[in-house]
């Protein structure tokens, strides 16, 4: 791989520093000048629509933006990525998360080191479908003969945040009478609260590890694996070695290559539905880590969720720089981070059901972009990453939604709607999706255009209040609009913001698909964990803060 572009030393980031120093942010005048605006700066982005006219941008910033697209080689490195190249460049894989919603029959048929990447996915894929048919059907039983009412996904990081968060995206889609519940988190609080009312007889555990041996998804594993034996035992319905093992065998599947491990464990490795070294755990909620969604939602959902993935891939692939969306987005991002000093950024959905999207967008963006060395080793040049962060519309309008419009800070923010809802409701005549539509067109508007000081005393306000009810506007927002929440749709908007992603990665020159920063503190709890134990040499092996909390943990603990 070739080194990466400084970007601080092209001709388009000079341009761009000397536009931020020109340009004083006036999207008042801007819109007031530029009756097109609007419609100049809204793109079509399969279902979506995608309003990016209340940024801080004129053309000559769009322009020098776009410029720097080319002069880092963003289109160049998006194709290398779709042909295998090996973009992780510090494990020296392919990424290949694209390769997973490519249709049947695609062509030219992807092959990368040797191996028939289309073959493999679709055979997983039909696997993984044909299991799910099974389970939903009932011709799945649990060990007394009893149909599957709940799955539980086991699994941390991206095999728990993406499945999460689709499943709550689309649980009007779940038609099978069955419940899907994700257990992440070490701390046996998870585990025993998602389980606390489920019967073992009904209950199908997926444990989704691709090593099969990261410590929290295998520590919930055998917690779970002990909760059902202890069940079932207690109901009467196993009593030896022999019908526990049996048990295992009905009731946990797994995500996973690692078949040995799978079958030391209990599970019938034919019961394993693998994913490969080129899928990053935050790019893979449409792999096999999705199991739970094809149980839950169905295989139909699931492949419809791929296509909508697809449709983002194909118009990153086809769409002129001018006009590709996600690259935009990028550019704006860059724009607001290394031109603004923007340190944060919000998404805020205005549907409910995309409540934990920005819980899934922080591993996406923080982990791939969180990074200060480049690709090639080397310190990066300028500020990379921001935090991403919301929750949905209108709860956040009676929380943080002050530090947005009147704080010090700029923080851009993405608006997320949907013309129709999953629920249609009205309250004494007003169809409430309306009402909560208006909050979403409104809070846009005041963000860019404010209310100023004339218009605050022209409302009779007088004396200090008057400042205090300004709003100074021009704090920048995109606006994504779609008819509704359907998997296609819910499929474009996390490949949005994949491709958003991978284009700041790009112009930073950092590799977007590793995660180093996760390593550290894993390998210190490892040490640490004799500590907590009791084992002395442990304890003094550790610095004095640490000492002193272990200390305090001994002195408390019943």
């Amino acid at each position: 791989m070739t080194a990466p572009v400084d970007p601080t030393h092209t001709p388009a980031w000079s341009e761009l520093a000397a536009l931020r120093e020109s340009i004083t942010a006036d999207l008042r005048g801007w819109f007031a000048a530029d009756p097109d605006r609007a419609e100049r700066l809204s793109f079509p982005l399969a279902d979506l629509h995608v309003d990016l006219s209340k940024n801080l941008v004129t053309d000559e910033v769009l322009a020098a933006l776009l410029r720097l697209a080319e002069q880092t080689g963003v289109a160049e490195r998006y194709a290398a990525m779709l042909e295998g190249s090996h973009l992780n460049t510090s494990e020296d894989r392919a990424v290949l998360h694209t390769a997973l919603r490519r249709p049947a029959g695609a062509s030219p048929t992807l092959v990368v080191d040797g191996q028939d990447v289309d073959a493999d996915v679709h055979a997983v894929l039909d696997a993984l479908s044909a299991f799910a048919a099974r389970v939903r059907a009932g011709e799945w039983l649990g060990i007394t003969g009893k149909r599957v009412a709940h799955v539980v996904n086991i699994g941390i990081g991206g095999s728990d945040l993406g499945p999460v968060m689709v499943y709550e995206a689309l649980k009007p889609y779940a038609d099978a009478g069955i419940e899907a519940r994700f257990v992440s988190n070490i701390d046996p609080t998870d585990l025993a609260q998602k389980t606390s009312d489920l019967d073992p007889e009904t209950t199908l555990f997926i444990v989704a590890s691709k090593t099969f041996t990261t410590l929290e998804t295998l520590t919930n594993a055998r917690l779970a694996r002990d909760w059902l034996w202890a069940g079932l035992q207690a109901s009467g319905a196993i009593s030896d070695d022999d019908a526990r093992t049996d048990a295992v065998a009905h009731h946990f599947v797994a995500v996973s290559t690692a078949l040995d491990k799978v079958a030391a464990f209990g599970i019938d490795p034919t019961n394993a539905f693998g994913f490969w070294d080129w899928v990053g755990g935050r790019y893979s909620v449409d792999s096999a880590i999705g199991l739970s969604l094809a149980i839950a939602l169905g295989p139909d959902a699931f492949r419809e969720l791929l296509a909508g993935f697809h449709a983002v891939d194909e118009h990153v692939r086809m769409t002129p720089l001018e006009r590709n969306v996600p690259v935009l987005m990028g550019l704006l991002n860059v724009w607001y981070v290394n031109f603004h000093g923007a340190q944060s950024h919000a998404v805020l959905p205005y549907a409910q059901q995309l409540s934990r999207f920005p819980a899934y967008l922080q591993q996406l963006t923080m982990e791939s972009n969180g990074k200060s060395v480049r690709w090639d080793g080397t310190p990066v040049t300028t500020d990379t990453g921001e935090v991403f962060w919301g929750e949905p519309g209108t709860n956040g309008q009676h929380a943080f939604y002050q530090l947005i419009h009147q704080g010090t800070r700029l923080i851009p923010a993405d608006f997320i709607a949907f013309v129709n809802p999953a629920y249609p409701l009205t309250d004494d005549g007003q169809d409430v999706h309306e009402l909560f539509l208006a909050n979403f067109l409104a809070q846009t508007k005041a963000l860019a255009f404010g209310k100023t000081a004339e218009e605050v005393e022209a409302e009779g306000t007088t004396g200090a209040l008057v400042a205090a009810r300004t709003f100074p506007g021009n704090r920048p927002t995109t606006s994504i609009f779609a008819p509704a929440l359907t998997p296609q749709v819910l499929g474009q908007l996390i490949a949005l913001y994949e491709h958003i992603t991978f284009t700041q990665g790009t112009i930073w020159g950092i590799n977007s698909f590793d995660q180093w920063g996760v390593e550290l503190g894993k390998q210190l709890a490892m040490q640490i964990a004799p500590a907590i134990g009791g084992d002395e040499s442990a304890i003094e092996a550790q610095d004095a803060s640490t000492k002193a909390l272990l200390a305090y943990y001994r002195a408390n603990r019943k």
